[in-house]
């Protein structure tokens, strides 16, 4: 099979780099994460430079931190180098250390955030040094030869939690070596954003003398196997009539696809989205739900924005047609519309449905070269068998299907609300890549993260920082059936209007700022996000 597709939407979508990837993708936007094997090949100009700014440094680190625990067996003996970079142009004597894990990503894709973003910011604030600290197999701190299931028995958060706390234990940054700053004599403050924000609150929980504090941005501390509760911030705070809109569009495709599997009005759905070559009808369904995954990728700062969600919601809500093509397939979507139940809303859906499909067509049909499978499929058992260190891919899936889950589905909306992906999209559809690329069976052990509190994980020094709109919200301690807490110096709960995912650490060099940018919840966020870390540096220094 050729695969040069671009999956509906996905161009929307951040991108591994940023943030908890969508699932499940086909297996040629998996195949993109596949790295070379030089590591600079590929590297936009913005990336090269930066990465010259900042050299990388290496910590020989233990592969293996818990021999008694039969999980590892067998155990390795053996050291990997893990990567960091630093930028002490801030430090004073008595300053932090301020170190952001780099998540499920390159830690080089981090670098931003030591250059102007929060980690700069932070550490101007309280003289300390910057730090992104990459995480276990991600960029180049690898510990293993290969990627084979076996060989990710170290891919834990539980082993790369060891290593942030062996990293400050040990660490010795060039140009300060002949100064004290370990834990006993340093307060050494966490940030993560996404999966890393809900890996520094455990940190900070499970390593407390080592993480003086710990800052959890989009942090999702509560693990869920299907997290159907992925849409409810597009459900809850999109457009109304995009939502609704999109809702009765998705409930005609299950109809169909459903309710009338098997029939020839299936290959006419298909057919009319343009997708006619796309064998498994929950590939086709996921091929067609970009547009409301959109929402993940808007962000305040333009250089990383996308609007998409909001183009999307446009297009799908307009009562004209906006892509006259699709006019020769009005008879065929009235059909379908009617014989999908909302024959009663003929005059007001058939424009609209034209509309989807060429939003459909426009950002991923006309963009598939190669035949249809090749581009949509998630069905490839080849593919999921190759596990050589290239197949970075495996490694966050891996994660996912051994201990976070997050599979993001419709089947899992409950019955008395109509979901905005399809539900063909179900637990098990998603959870194929768990079964073809690791033989895993069994749903993962989000009991075991979720020993660590989950909603209500709470610990002295440990901050939440949450944006309203936000995809993951449901996943975290600002989930909208949780109850809300008291913000306090000690444990600051701060939920920003109107932003996504993790706004707070972006930022902008001084000839970037606007009176607009960055805007002035984020700005006001920012700005309270130093005075608490700087309250938490008078706690620490008046001990001494």
């Amino acid at each position: 099979m050729v695969r040069y597709g671009v999956v509906a939407g996905l161009l929307a979508l951040v991108s591994s780099a940023q943030a908890i990837q969508k699932h499940p993708l086909p297996i040629s936007e998996l195949a993109k994460q596949i790295r070379t094997r030089d590591a600079h090949v590929g590297l936009g100009a913005r990336q090269a430079e930066i990465q010259a700014l900042y050299p990388e440094y290496n910590l020989s680190t233990p592969i293996d931190h818990f021999h008694n625990d039969s999980t590892y067996e067998p155990h390795s003996d053996g050291t990997f180098d893990l990567r960091y970079w630093y930028d002490a142009q801030f430090y004073k004597p008595g300053g932090p250390v301020i170190v952001l894990a780099g998540g499920e990503t390159s830690g080089a894709d981090r670098l931003p955030f030591l250059q102007k973003g929060i980690v700069y910011q932070l550490a101007k604030a309280t003289g300390g040094v910057g730090v992104i600290l990459e995480h276990r197999y991600y960029g180049s701190s690898i510990p293993v030869e290969d990627f084979s299931t076996e060989n990710l028995r170290f891919l834990t958060t539980d082993q790369a939690l060891a290593d942030t706390a062996y990293f400050a234990k040990n660490v010795k940054f060039a140009g300060l070596e002949d100064v004290d700053l370990s834990p006993e004599t340093t307060a050494w403050i966490a940030y993560g954003g996404s999966y890393a924000g809900a890996f520094v609150a455990f940190l900070r929980v499970l390593y407390p003398d080592v993480y003086y504090g710990a800052i959890s941005s989009s942090g999702v501390p509560e693990a869920i196997w299907d997290y159907w509760q992925y849409f409810e911030a597009a459900a809850v705070y999109g457009p109304p009539a995009c939502v609704e809109t999109t809702q009765k569009l998705t409930h005609i495709v299950d109809n169909v696809l459903i309710g009338m599997a098997g029939s020839d009005y299936v290959g006419q759905l298909k057919s009319v989205f343009g997708l006619p070559n796309v064998t498994y009808d929950n590939d086709f369904a996921s091929a067609i739900n970009g547009g409301i995954y959109g929402l993940q990728s808007l962000n305040w700062d333009p250089s990383q924005s996308s609007n998409s969600f909001f183009t999307y919601c446009d297009t799908v809500s307009s009562d004209s047609v906006l892509y006259p093509a699709t006019e020769a397939r009005r008879a065929s979507v009235e059909e379908l519309i009617k014989v999908g139940g909302y024959e009663d809303e003929l005059e007001t859906l058939a424009n609209r449905f034209l509309n989807y499909i060429g939003y459909v067509n426009r950002t991923s049909v006309s963009r598939c070269r190669g035949d249809q499978d090749g581009c949509f499929s998630t069905h490839d058992s080849g593919f999921y068998s190759q596990d050589d260190i290239t197949q970075s891919w495996r490694l966050w899936q891996y994660q996912v299907c051994t201990q976070w889950g997050y599979l993001q589905t419709g089947s899992g909306v409950p019955e008395d609300q109509l979901p905005l992906i399809s539900r063909t999209i179900d637990v098990d559809y998603s959870a194929l890549i768990c079964r073809e690329a690791f033989n895993l069976t069994e749903p993962a052990n989000v009991e075991y993260i979720n020993r660590l509190g989950g909603f209500n994980i709470s610990y002295p020094r440990l901050a939440f920082i949450d944006g309203e709109w936000d995809p993951w919200r449901a996943a975290g301690v600002h989930a909208l059936e949780v109850p809300e807490r008291a913000n306090t110096p000690s444990e600051p709960y701060l939920l920003i209007a109107r932003a996504v995912h993790h706004w707070d650490e972006n930022g902008l060099f001084p000839n970037e700022t606007t009176p607009d940018l960055p805007p002035a919840p984020v700005a006001d966020t920012q700005e309270q996000m130093a005075k608490f870390v700087q309250g938490w540096m008078q706690e620490f220094t008046g001990k001494y």
